[in-house]
Formats: structure tokens, sequence, C-alpha cells
């Protein structure tokens, strides 16, 4: 049996699985529909996951000088907040270097 590329390609579009066809086209959307902006969700959810990691490093600050003051003596919430900000940064930090290695490499596609 051959199978063409246009074959393959529209076959994506016919997924069975729910998570997988959720996290294309949205969660509230029939499936038969195209995606019309996909690269506006993605733009979204990387604007989101930077003020994500603002607020985490935000809030590692207060809790950096709450303790410094001696207002809080609660070391817990110390270490949550320096842990949290930490693991959002880490993960920003390697979202921004998966998009420049793929921009890297679409910019040397020969057209």
């Amino acid at each position: 049996m051959t199978v063409t590329a246009a074959n393959d390609i529209n076959s994506f579009y016919k997924i069975g699985s729910d998570a997988v066809r959720n996290s294309l086209y949205g969660a509230n959307t029939d499936s038969s529909e195209k995606p019309a902006n996909l690269f506006g969700s993605i733009f979204d959810a990387a604007v989101s996951n930077i003020n994500d990691t603002n607020n985490a490093l935000s809030n590692q600050e207060n809790e950096i000088l709450k303790w410094a003051m001696g207002i809080s003596e609660n070391t817990h919430d110390l270490t949550m907040a320096v842990g949290k900000a930490q693991t959002a940064l880490d993960y920003t930090i390697a979202l921004r270097d998966k998009l420049l290695e793929s921009y890297k490499e679409i910019m040397q596609i020969q057209i």
C-alpha cells in the first residue's frame, strides 16, 4: 500500500486521542475544524509562561525581603518561593533555547 504525503498529513487531523486533539484544537472546539491561529496560541502560551516566571521571581524576592527584615521566620515559605522561581526560570530558559534552535534551523532551510 502506498501512502502519499498529503494523506499522511491529513491523517493527523483525524487523531483518536482526546488529549492530543485538545492540544491541537483546544478543549472546546470540534475536531473537524482546522486550527485557526496556531501561532497565536503558541505565542500566548509563551507570554503567559514569561508572566508566570516574573510572578514567581517577584514572590521569591518578597519572601527573601520578609525573611531578611525579620518579618517572617517561616523558612518553608522562603524555600518554596525560591524553588518555584528557580524551576520557572529554568523552564523559561529551556523554552527560549528550543525556540532559538528551531528558528536557526528554519533559517537554514534552502528554498
